[in-house]
């Protein structure tokens, strides 16, 4: 099974908060909750991506990002790299530009939302960074 090459953004304000987006349901893993991003094309690089990405899907500015883990994940349907960046250097307020709903939340609010099993080390290491 092919796997697919995932950018994605640990998105922080100002105001030490994170931004999320809810998957819509017909997609892989629908309802749940994710931090933004998207596929890597072939000719980019994972910030390239990134910031292409949540230009496209959230409207954001995003001057650079900063690699912060990366996860290679096995779902029974589809098999995921994840190349998690964080992104604190950016525009814009954030807006779902595909229809699908976003937050701003606290670090320790993450808990309470309901996310791929992929991202939960991501939720493990956010905690170490002691928003």
């Amino acid at each position: 099974m092919k796997r697919i090459h995932v950018a994605v953004g640990i998105i922080i304000n100002n105001e030490q908060q994170i931004l999320l987006a809810k998957r819509h349901e017909h997609l892989h893993q629908g309802g749940k909750w994710e931090f933004p991003g998207g596929k890597v094309e072939i000719d980019e690089t994972v910030s390239q991506a990134l910031i292409r990405e949540l230009k496209e899907e959230v409207d954001l500015d995003v001057e650079s990002t900063k690699p912060f883990m990366d996860i290679s994940h096995n779902y029974p349907d589809k098999h995921v790299l994840l190349d998690i960046h964080l992104v604190t250097n950016f525009k814009g307020a954030g807006q779902g530009l595909e229809g699908q709903i976003i937050q701003w939340v606290n670090s320790e609010e993450l808990g309470s939302f309901d996310f791929p099993d992929a991202n939960l080390p991501i939720l493990d290491k956010i905690k170490q960074l002691n928003l």
